[in-house]
């Protein structure tokens, strides 16, 4: 006998799940089916370090989901604002002005009351030193819009909201591949799944599609990304194969955002192809603007320098790939060592070090050597050394007279001992997806709705084009879930009280 449920969530990570959440409080019945199984749940939002961009005051904003804030982090800490026209201009300035405002405004507008809806539901913040804050002069500043990020970063996000899910009711289902949408005269009335080889349809009022982008799957990234993304490693899970997108679009739905483009990053060189959920992020390689990035060639390719890192990081991953052997290293002195993040140090990392720059390069795999060493002397000749060096802030110690000059913390690289870091292009999520309507409602070609069906997260397209910026993801996500899961909840109990 088939399952009815009021909602039917398809998708297991942090929009599913604010979904389900959601919906099943806006009073329906709610069935959330993850294709992983429970080991293994979470999506790509498990893999993530659980950060959310956020409009802030500052300290005031930051204490109502982080309550035990202590004075003492308060006075060694500059948090700073993050003002709804800051978020807004960086969305729009990233994305070269592509981003859909509509979309980009009801993101921005909900975002500081999302992160203290998921804080009221169990999900413990914390603030995110270290990554978005460095300790400069005896102070923590904060840069670049994130303040916060969920306790235990993504896997401790999502058992949070798993946690939250259970407690409040939610039905939920493992290893179940949802397949299909089911029609009906009304609409969009639940889908086709497939558990352990065997199909069933289960009927709902609403479904709400929220099960990652398609960069799991090699064929497509070929397909739409293009030649050699099939080389990339995908840095979370196995499970984002566009089945979402694939099932919307088999039901009408409008094709929308830059199919051609994606989050990717600087990886471990080695690592697997799929991610790690026990060790998440220990193959992210983000100390770079600290960096001389080199290619196979013995040179520089990009302005390591641009921005801060959570500016420029999510499209530089492709800059890397496209380099010869798709490959490149992270080269450092001894000066900025202390910057680099644990997980340059962690286990499987493809470091070498040395006390001068010709042993250094000897080691260095596949680069070479002499144009290496030139280009070293180059750039440490074209420092402006009369600019003071400050991590937290676009410091404007450039060089000057490059091919491609480095335009913030140029330190020569001079200080023994000299450190590097091989790195690959490892693909986060893809851009490309479902067209929705702010209130998250799925457009067909025609830009009109397709009653009964709601989208949320990786799979929404027309938010980030080329570029994002850092923890905007979850936040849209989390922003969009909770929206889909309202309005399906609202639209399944006016059905049922309409048939009634």
């Amino acid at each position: 006998m088939a399952e009815n449920y009021d909602v039917v969530v398809v998708g297991g990570g942090n929009a599913a799940l604010c979904a389900a959440l959601s919906a099943r409080e806006h009073g329906a019945s709610v069935l959330l089916l993850e294709r992983a199984p429970e080991e293994k749940r979470g999506g790509n939002s498990a893999f993530t370090g659980g950060g959310f961009r956020m409009v802030h005051n500052g300290a005031e904003t930051v204490r109502s989901v982080v309550p035990d804030l202590s004075e003492g982090e308060i006075a060694n800490t500059d948090f700073g604002e993050y003002t709804a026209e800051q978020y807004l201009d960086d969305l729009g300035r990233v994305t070269q002005y592509y981003c859909d405002p509509d979309l980009a405004e009801t993101v921005v507008l909900n975002s500081t009351d999302t992160v203290q809806w998921l804080h009221g539901r169990g999900v413990r913040f914390v603030p995110r030193f270290g990554r978005y804050a460095f300790k400069h002069e005896g102070k923590f500043k904060f840069f670049g819009g994130t303040v916060v990020e969920a306790t235990g970063g993504g896997r401790g996000l999502v058992e949070a909201e798993y946690k939250a899910a259970v407690k409040f009711g939610v039905v939920i289902r493992y290893g179940v591949r949802a397949t299909g949408l089911l029609r009906g005269p009304s609409g969009i009335c639940g889908v086709r799944v497939e558990t352990k080889g065997v199909e069933e349809q289960i009927h709902a009022n609403a479904v709400v599609i929220a099960a990652g982008g398609f960069e799991a799957n090699r064929e497509w990234r070929t397909r739409y990304l293009g030649a050699g993304w099939e080389m990339a490693k995908v840095r979370g899970t196995r499970y984002n194969t566009g089945d979402g997108i694939r099932m919307a679009l088999d039901a009408g739905a409008q094709p929308y955002g830059q199919w051609s483009g994606c989050h990717s990053v600087s990886w471990e060189r080695y690592a697997p192809d799929f991610g790690d959920l026990d060790r998440p992020i220990t193959a992210s390689r983000n100390g770079y603007p600290f960096s001389l990035m080199i290619n196979a060639n013995g040179e520089r390719f990009v302005d390591e320098g641009a921005d801060f890192r959570n500016y420029t990081y999510a499209k530089y991953g492709r800059i890397v790939l496209e380099q010869p052997g798709s490959f490149a290293w992270h080269v450092f002195d001894s000066q900025v060592d202390h910057l680099l993040h644990d997980e340059y140090r962690s286990k499987g990392t493809t470091k070498v070090q040395a006390n001068t720059l010709e042993e250094l390069v000897a080691k260095m795999e596949d680069v070479h050597a002499p144009k290496f060493l030139q280009t070293v002397r180059e750039f440490n000749a074209s420092v402006k050394r009369d600019v003071s060096f400050n991590p937290n802030i676009k410091d404007g110690k450039c060089t000057e007279g490059l091919a491609i000059n480095k335009s913030n913390w140029a330190n020569p690289i001079e200080k023994a001992p000299f450190s590097a870091y091989a790195v690959t292009c490892g693909i986060t999520f893809t851009f490309g997806g479902l067209k929705i309507a702010p209130t998250t409602q799925v457009l067909d070609i025609e830009d009109q709705p397709l009653p009964g069906l709601y989208a949320a997260g990786e799979l929404v397209g027309g938010l980030f084009y080329f570029n994002y910026p850092g923890s905007s993801g979850l936040m849209a996500g989390a922003v969009f879930g909770r929206i889909a899961g309202r309005e399906a909840a609202l639209q399944s109990l006016s059905n049922t009280k309409q048939a009634g």
